[in-house]
């Protein structure tokens, strides 16, 4: 993979940095928010509960009344617009959570619809190179990009996750975005990237050991031996659940593994520019991509359960049992 800028470049020059509030005191501002999986949905239901009514939402599959964005958005009787124009268009503020391989294309689109000084809050897990290149778009449409690297889960503390936010209108943006809920927020850098930058290489971790834990305990579990291999690990971190861990990494891999893919490839692009091959990044990639294709219909709650469902669907031969073979 070639590289692309260094990952600590200078924002686009159109930016100039911004102290001036991003809007005026007063009501929570119009909010767009692109994009309703997991984390667009986390969001719209907190918004709501902060008191922000005025939020429009859209999603690029809201066309196909079958896709899981428009279930979830007609469970929720979300407010759904019904193009990116329509989104966008009139907001002071709009919020990207879509996937990684449509960050670039999301704020292009966006750019053509934005109102003058609007903010674009980008908190798409991509290299700092992708995200210099949807700044780049929106800044040129008139709109002020503040990105976003969320740095944990979504899930536990949901809009209130730790965030690294950067750009030259972060600062600003700070002390307004936390009365409605994003109180994790940070600021980090004033250029676009470095935040992002700081997030593939969390990735490259995280998103690391989810495709180690599969990859071992498969393996380990087609050879009976995945009691001993976490037997194992605990002699390395005693007070670990590592059966506990091990579920938990397996099943995000198996739930969300394409999109973690597509993060995964981003994060080899952000190694690549930090001029190193991005081997392991590249391995995690494919391992992701491969478990989203081999999900069980039901996720079972025990490891050993859940392994073997998993083996079933790679059209592996069923082990046998580790937990007879070992206390033989």
């Amino acid at each position: 993979m070639s590289g692309g800028g260094s990952c600590t470049g200078p924002a686009p020059s159109s930016s100039a940095i911004s102290s001036a509030p991003v809007w005026p005191a007063g009501p929570p501002p119009g909010i767009a928010l692109i994009g309703y999986g997991e984390v667009g949905q986390i969001l719209a239901a907190d918004l709501k509960a902060a008191g922000v009514g005025d939020v429009l939402i859209w999603d690029r599959l809201f066309p196909i009344s079958s896709s899981a964005p428009s279930r979830a958005a007609e469970s929720a009787k979300a407010r759904a617009a019904a193009s990116m124009a329509e989104a966008v268009t009139g907001r002071t503020l709009i919020i990207s959570a879509v996937t990684a391989a449509n960050c670039v294309p999301a704020a292009r689109e966006a750019a053509g619809a934005i109102a003058p000084q609007a903010i674009y809050f980008d908190l798409n897990s991509v290299a700092p190179q992708t995200k210099r290149t949807a700044a780049a778009a929106i800044e040129t449409g008139g709109g002020r990009y503040v990105e976003a690297a969320v740095m944990s889960p979504i899930a536990p503390k949901r809009i209130g996750s730790p965030m690294l936010i950067g750009g030259p209108h972060a600062a600003a943006f700070e002390p307004l975005a936390r009365t409605i809920g994003f109180i994790g927020i940070r600021v980090f850098d004033q250029a676009v990237g470095r935040a992002s930058a700081a997030k593939m290489c969390r990735s490259v971790m995280i998103k690391g050991l989810e495709a180690l834990f599969a990859e071992s305990l498969l393996a380990a579990r087609r050879h009976g031996v995945e009691r001993t291999v976490l037997e194992s690990l605990r002699d390395l971190f005693p007070n670990e659940d590592w059966e506990r861990i091990a579920g938990y990494m397996i099943s995000r891999s198996l739930q969300h593994g394409r999109r973690r893919a597509e993060e995964m490839r981003e994060a080899a692009q952000a190694v690549a520019d930090a001029g190193l091959d991005p081997l392991m990044s590249l391995a995690c990639a494919a391992r992701q991509e491969w478990a989203a294709s081999r999900r069980p219909p039901h996720t079972p709650a025990a490891l050993a359960e859940l392994l073997d469902a998993v083996l079933a669907l790679s059209g592996t031969e069923q082990p046998e049992t580790a937990w007879n073979r070992e206390t033989a």
